[in-house]
């Protein structure tokens, strides 16, 4: 089984696909299922749950802009109102989801949380694979500190164009994703995305902008 945990859609100022889309991408990429888990809104994932097959699940989440920086929630079914780190925290878990911080350490995006130790408790599953760090030491710090704090791993490819998708992820052998997630069981598969992807996201956010 092969997720893909941390992806974009068109409801996301700096992404494109369709959600529709994105699902048929996952697929043939050979994934069993994806996160979609877009800025502030869980939109995206509600409208590829619509494409869900007995195969392949789609997993609705959002990744909020904090006080602190960027949290994912996975397994939403509301929207997350607050933006204050803690209460995005309280938000996710009422609604039985989990709690991920994604891209931890890097300092190019400027949108990271830098853990502490005394925010393991607050946290149950770190990323320690995201195809969209520059730098393989961001990744590396997240996969020490989960290690050393006990934290459960994950990974997703943080793809926000179609091409991306199923570039970085985890496998298991667990036929219950919800149960994978609370377990960590995972192994981390993935591969670095180009950082022109990255810039063509920022010209797509400011052209999304110029059309409002």
């Amino acid at each position: 089984m092969k997720y893909d945990f941390h992806t974009h859609s068109k409801y996301s100022a700096d992404g494109q696909g369709e959600p529709e889309l994105m699902v048929k991408k996952a697929i043939e990429q050979g994934l069993s299922g994806i996160a979609v888990t877009d800025h502030n809104t869980i939109r995206g994932g509600v409208e590829a749950k619509k494409y869900e097959t007995s195969d392949f699940e789609v997993i609705v989440g959002s990744e909020i802009m904090t006080d602190r920086g960027e949290v994912i929630g996975l397994f939403l079914s509301e929207e997350v109102k607050y933006r204050s780190f803690m209460d995005v925290v309280d938000e996710i878990k009422n609604q039985n989801g989990f709690v991920i911080v994604p891209h931890p350490f890097d300092t190019i995006r400027g949108k990271s949380v830098f853990p502490k130790e005394e925010d393991v408790r607050f946290i149950d599953n770190m990323e320690v694979f995201n195809s969209r760090c520059v730098l393989t030491n961001y990744n590396k710090k997240a996969e020490d500190f989960a290690g050393k704090n006990a934290v459960n791993i994950i990974a997703g490819s943080d793809a926000h164009f179609l091409r991306e998708i199923g570039s970085g992820g985890v496998v298991t052998e667990s036929e219950d994703i919800y149960e994978a997630v609370a377990k960590g069981d995972f192994k981390v598969f993935g591969r670095r995305s180009t950082p022109v992807n990255m810039g063509l996201s920022e010209i797509l956010r400011f052209w999304k902008m110029l059309r409002e």
